[in-house]
């Protein structure tokens, strides 16, 4: 009777593993057969569910990113768009598609780019990179340990691995675990947000006054800092200033 018991329990998650992968891929199919047929509403409800269920799959941000560039929602195309590529940063389609959708934006404000070395620090500590480099740390760090036993019990290896050897092993191990901690960081606290409604004024640190612009809708800002309802952030030209956080909304 003790065997059984078990032996239930694991038929029973199966089963509802089965299930759910049934219930995902209808969702997919109905989803599909609502955009094909240009029903967009219908078709968003079931992207949404999918969504829901799976926040980390960049597809599925695509597809959304597409159904209300089809309904005109400029702003909503953008973040999710913009998701998509938070989860695979090499999703040429949706860069793509992502351009396409800024281009719809009135009055956009130009984008400026970084410095080489922040665009350079920018690209080796994407969100997506953290399992590589901590693979590259792990294979350092191997070497150090089988070069400090071949130098513990062979004497005759040690001229053939000088210890400047283990200290260069020893600094790249070090140098991909910094990019593996960032990547990482990265992905769990992404700062990226998109403004979803029109004109909303950028405030001083003053938070009163005049503003020190309006931004429009669809705008990718990056977010710097929080106090209580506010929201300090970078404008895609450099700018930065405060913007209340219910007119945004999180990539």
């Amino acid at each position: 009777m003790n065997k059984i018991v078990p032996v239930f329990i694991a038929l029973l998650l199966s089963a509802l593993h089965s299930l759910a992968i049934v219930g995902y891929t209808q969702l997919w199919d109905k989803g599909n057969t609502f955009y094909q047929q240009k029903q967009y509403d219908s078709a968003l409800v079931y992207y949404q569910q999918i969504a829901a269920a799976k926040p980390q799959n960049p597809e599925i941000y695509y597809n959304l990113g597409n159904t209300y560039y089809r309904l005109n929602k400029v702003a909503n195309s953008i973040l999710n768009y913009e998701r998509a590529l938070r989860f695979d940063p090499h999703y040429k389609d949706a860069k793509e598609n992502l351009a396409l959708a800024r281009g719809r934006i009135a009055n956009s404000i130009p984008y400026s780019k970084d410095i080489f070395f922040i665009q350079w620090w920018d690209s080796l500590t994407e969100a997506g990179k953290s399992t590589l480099w901590s693979i590259g740390a792990l294979i350092p760090f191997c070497l150090i340990i089988i070069a400090m036993i071949v130098r513990r019990f062979n004497s005759a290896s040690v001229k053939f691995l000088p210890v400047q050897l283990l200290g260069i092993l020893w600094l790249v191990c070090i140098s991909f675990l910094v990019l593996a901690f960032f990547s990482s960081k990265n992905k769990q606290q992404y700062n990226g947000a998109v403004v979803m409604f029109n004109d909303v004024p950028l405030m001083p640190p003053t938070l009163k006054g005049r503003p020190i612009t309006n931004i429009p809708e669809g705008t990718t800002v990056k977010i710097l800092d929080t106090k209580d309802m506010w929201a300090e952030v970078r404008l895609p030209d450099g700018r930065i200033g405060w913007l209340q956080m219910n007119l945004m909304e999180k990539i």
